[in-house]
């Protein structure tokens, strides 16, 4: 499978770009292999890329004081991940972007990104379209987190994201639910008694 296939395809849904825009564009990334468990960001390093994810599953979080986990975000196939903070501002990162699954990604590196950006003003609608869905998609998600019940929040992303509930560890989609693992593989018990 060409790795790069996916992405022209999630970029032109965006803007449309030329062949050869395309062809440079894209000439910006690099192919990694990632296996299960590995880390592609820490805290403490200065996270060196936005990666878009071709196969597989990752998850990003941090590590309270206490030594609690909470997920921050999950991204599998045509979705990107970072530390965005550390890495827009090139400062070092505070969660853990780790592999669920054996993956494939798409890397551009911060210069590269900026390089691209002052080229084209497409690149750089691209990359501010990107921006606007993810700070849509925060606030969706902190709202939900304030108005919603645990229930709701859990109804809701499953019924959005079927595949993620199947993909990821149950601890994982709790902390990222903000709620207990208990109660989480309770609420999945009530749901499947109902179907039955």
């Amino acid at each position: 499978m060409d790795s790069f296939q996916p992405l022209i395809d999630h970029i032109s849904k965006k803007v449309s770009l030329t062949e050869d825009e395309m062809k440079e564009f894209i000439s910006y990334f690099k192919v990694a292999k990632i296996k299960k468990r590995q880390f592609i960001i820490q805290p403490d390093f200065v996270p060196k890329y936005r990666n878009y994810v071709v196969q597989g599953a990752f998850r990003a979080y941090v590590v309270a004081d206490e030594g609690e986990e909470h997920t921050v975000q999950f991204a599998i196939e045509d979705w990107w991940i970072s530390d965005y903070n550390g890495y827009i501002f090139q400062q070092p990162a505070s969660m853990f972007v780790m592999a669920l699954e054996d993956s494939i990604i798409l890397q551009i590196d911060y210069q590269s990104e900026q390089n691209l950006k002052a080229v084209n003003h497409k690149f750089e609608t691209f990359f501010r379209k990107m921006a606007e869905s993810s700070v849509a998609a925060m606030q969706r998600r902190l709202i939900s987190n304030l108005t919603k019940t645990a229930e709701e929040r859990y109804e809701e992303f499953e019924k959005k994201y079927p595949s993620i509930t199947q993909r990821v560890p149950q601890y994982a989609l709790a902390s990222f639910l903000g709620m207990t693992t208990q109660y989480l593989s309770k609420l999945r018990n009530i749901r499947v008694s109902k179907k039955s």
